[in-house]
């Protein structure tokens, strides 16, 4: 069955919400600026027991919260942004589940088989998530990089899925087009993923209330898990509540 994942996304060194798409070297378009740390986050989210969350890093001046997050629950965190070869193991020791790589696997617009390798010959695929985040284009859904700004030949295809996920413990994917703007999931992008994914797999982009986790549930089989960010009330919004998706959570876990 569908379970809910929280997330702790940091911009400019401050837990923010932010619109996906418009993420670049200037900036981005902000749904919400927290007066909480990234430690705070961590510490409700041990409180409840919600596991599997991510933190991830939108760009550079994050690494101190990111630090402080997975030091208050060491173990509960996966972490990604800007993670590659060299630093992979230095984020696992700080207290990451998993790390979390996309851009480092990419040259020159294509994916790099052997950066894969490298990567889990360094800490093993059993603590690697692959982020497949993506956009909507004529030929399909492609894998974007570089703060989802590029977009790669790489489509998230049958095959790709059932290929890459022998090289890692978990997928996460953000729709790019639709993350932050609380308009919807893309509900043909999570059935496609229910449907061809064998391995864990966290979607993300344009939850916007608690009926979305039942939504991802029937589309995708519950073998897709659900990110609720800008629409949750401890990050501003007015869509669900934390307690909603923990209760969520805990009558997901006697099914």
């Amino acid at each position: 069955m569908t379970r809910f994942r929280p997330c702790i996304d940091l911009h400019q060194g401050q837990v923010k919400q932010i619109v996906g798409g418009s993420l670049n070297d200037e900036g981005a378009a902000t749904n919400f600026v927290s007066k909480h740390n990234a430690a705070y986050y961590a510490k409700l989210y041990l409180q409840h027991t919600l596991t599997g969350g991510h933190v991830i890093a939108l760009g550079p001046g994050n690494e101190e919260e990111a630090q402080a997050a997975l030091s208050a629950w060491p173990g509960g965190l996966q972490f990604g942004g800007g993670v590659n070869v060299e630093n992979a193991a230095s984020y696992l020791e700080a207290g990451a589940s998993h790390v979390i790589v996309t851009s480092t696997l990419f040259e020159q617009n294509e994916f790099s088989w052997e950066r894969l390798h490298q990567l889990t010959r360094e800490i093993g695929a059993d603590k690697l998530v692959l982020d497949l985040s993506c956009r909507r284009t004529e030929a399909g859904w492609a894998i974007a990089t570089n703060r989802w700004q590029t977009v790669t030949s790489t489509l998230i295809t049958p095959g790709t899925l059932a290929e890459l996920s022998q090289h890692c413990a978990e997928f996460l994917i953000h729709a790019a087009d639709v993350e932050g703007l609380q308009g919807g999931i893309d509900e043909d992008l999570v059935a496609l993923l229910g449907k061809h994914c064998s391995i864990p797999l966290t979607y993300a982009g344009g939850a916007r209330h608690l009926e979305d986790l039942a939504l991802v549930d029937r589309l995708s089989g519950g073998h897709v898990d659900l990110t609720i960010g800008s629409a949750l009330d401890i990050f501003g919004g007015d869509g669900v509540s934390l307690d909603e998706c923990i209760e969520w959570n805990r009558q997901a876990s006697v099914q």
